[in-house]
């Protein structure tokens, strides 16, 4: 699992999500709005949309938020015109970070975004500077450690189209391609496993191993863009032991 993925984990389990909890359905609309302009307003026709409601649900958006945001990505109501930006740069240590934002203001999301880099140590990148240190965009679905079967969870994973199965620490990964996600997660639902969460995600295939020191600064950089209502997910290539993370989120 790489250092974002356990910086996520470690947010969740101290609570450190509350300091984007302001900002979580602004990110869900967002990306339902999107979806459903990019795709139309029928999740049935529309993975990426259905993924996005999925999300919605599973993070206690209420239903008629969920029914705004579709109907403006549809325009059948009134409001903002989103357009999705990607950043790209280094972290403290040169780690690679990608961010990828939702915004109605580029100007005021690139000044944004440039400033949080820069106070925690930083710099942005030019298009392509660190992508290249990370695979082709994959579906991960992470299913909770109490599934008793693990032989029927990766035969109906792969019946339904999932690549690959993998027992990690507090349960499963299974990877999918981004188009075959929502049907993924369907089926393994739809056979009583539990998900505890579903999305499209980038994996580093290059790592950089960090100390103590650095990887308080890393977590002060992803905190700070997670709280910016623009930014939508964040994806870097950092790693330490368990036990340094623990301490450095402490």
């Amino acid at each position: 699992m790489s250092g974002h993925s356990k910086w996520h984990n470690i947010r969740l389990r101290k609570g450190k999500q509350d300091a984007v909890r302001g900002v979580l359905f602004t990110r869900l609309g967002r990306e339902i709005s999107i979806a459903a302009k990019s795709g139309g307003g029928s999740p049935d026709a529309n993975p990426r949309l259905r993924l996005a409601i999925q999300k919605a649900k599973a993070d206690s958006m209420p239903a008629d938020k969920i029914k705004n945001a579709i109907l403006r990505g549809t325009g059948e109501i009134e409001g903002a015109n989103y357009e999705e930006i990607t950043f790209e740069g280094y972290g403290p240590h040169g780690v690679a970070v990608i961010v990828q934002c939702a915004t109605d203001n580029r100007n005021r999301t690139v000044a944004d975004v440039r400033n949080i880099f820069s106070k925690a140590g930083g710099n942005l990148g030019e298009n392509g500077s660190v992508a290249w240190m990370f695979n082709a965009p994959q579906g991960l679905i992470h299913v909770a450690a109490d599934a008793k079967d693990e032989d029927k969870l990766i035969a109906v994973a792969l019946d339904a189209g999932a690549e690959d199965v993998k027992a990690v620490d507090d349960g499963f990964e299974v990877y999918t391609s981004p188009g075959d996600l929502p049907t993924v997660v369907d089926a393994v639902s739809s056979a009583k496993f539990k998900t505890t969460s579903a999305e499209i995600t980038m994996i580093p295939n290059n790592m950089v191993t960090v100390d103590g020191k650095t990887i308080t600064q890393i977590f002060r950089l992803l905190d700070k863009l997670e709280e910016n209502d623009d930014v939508q997910r964040v994806y870097s290539n950092f790693d330490a032991p368990d036990d340094v993370m623990e301490q450095a989120a402490s």
